[in-house]
């Protein structure tokens, strides 16, 4: 693949992950294994509220395909087959769910050194095509996307951005919701190791006249225990502590607690995922 712009969906995502990557208020177990062929098996249990919930995936790697499967304890089932470089500089997507038979798609991805495409069409009798292109440098990119309903002939969104990045800061801008909303967020890492980072994000909705505004940070204690932590300006603290208990195996403490409510009980969630 090339060493372009990246894809639409990268830009913000540096500010987005620092903000709300491993915060959790449910409780998450996580255990993976691998095969003497090869398969990795990951059971996951999961309890939002009063809810249980678990699932068991198999992923599979053989040349330049992935197969990766899903079995939940509701019996849904999810496949995603990935297929690197059928044509060259590009990567085709398939993916469906059982007994959801109308939730297939397909996506074919396209990488240049100074673009990007995608193009994803829905595999059911009335599908929806969603369409991305980014152009520029690893440096600097602008990049736009829409999605197209074809039974009503409407678009169903489209968005822009851009984003800037440097050795030790990346900002970004998003139009989105058909213009109706815009989120500007600015990343900058305080050493040259990147350990310790500090992020601000604000966003507008102008047909509510909502504004956001989020600032975080992360801190790197050593190579095993990351410290993150958010205020916004509605009043809502979140702090994360995450610490790698043996190799591979992260357990993820975080929570949550709304400042300006009635009741300032917080919420926490605790993850922990083994690998071998």
């Amino acid at each position: 693949m090339s060493k372009g712009p990246g894809l639409f969906s990268d830009i913000g995502k540096k500010a987005k992950d620092l903000l709300n990557k491993d915060y959790s208020s449910d409780h998450k177990f996580t255990v993976s294994t691998y095969t003497g062929a090869g398969v990795a098996l990951t059971s996951t249990a999961l309890k939002k509220g009063g809810l249980s919930i678990g699932d068991v995936a198999a992923l599979y790697k053989y040349k330049n395909t992935l197969f990766d499967v899903k079995v939940d304890t509701d019996s849904n089932i999810s496949a995603t087959l990935t297929f690197t470089e059928i044509l060259p500089s590009t990567k085709t997507i398939a993916s469906f769910k059982v007994p959801d038979y109308n939730s297939g798609k397909l996506e074919v991805q396209y990488f240049h050194d100074h673009a990007t495409f995608t193009t994803a069409i829905g595999l059911n009798q009335t599908p929806g095509v969603d369409v991305t292109a980014t152009i520029g440098t690893p440096a600097i990119a602008f990049g736009a996307e829409a999605g197209y309903d074809t039974t009503s002939g409407n678009f169903t969104r489209y968005t822009a951005g851009i984003s800037v990045t440097k050795p030790d800061a990346y900002a970004s801008i998003i139009l989105g919701d058909k213009g109706d909303s815009i989120k500007a967020s600015y990343v900058h890492y305080l050493d040259q190791l990147k350990k310790c980072a500090a992020v601000g994000e604000i966003s507008r909705r102008f047909s509510t006249n909502e504004n956001t505004f989020t600032v975080g940070g992360a801190y790197a204690v050593d190579h095993l225990t990351l410290i993150k932590a958010k205020l916004n300006n509605h009043g809502r603290l979140g702090a994360l502590l995450q610490h790698e208990v043996i190799p591979k195996s992260l357990l993820t403490i975080s929570g949550e607690i709304d400042t300006k409510a009635l009741d300032k009980s917080p919420r926490f969630g605790l993850a922990l995922a083994l690998k071998p």
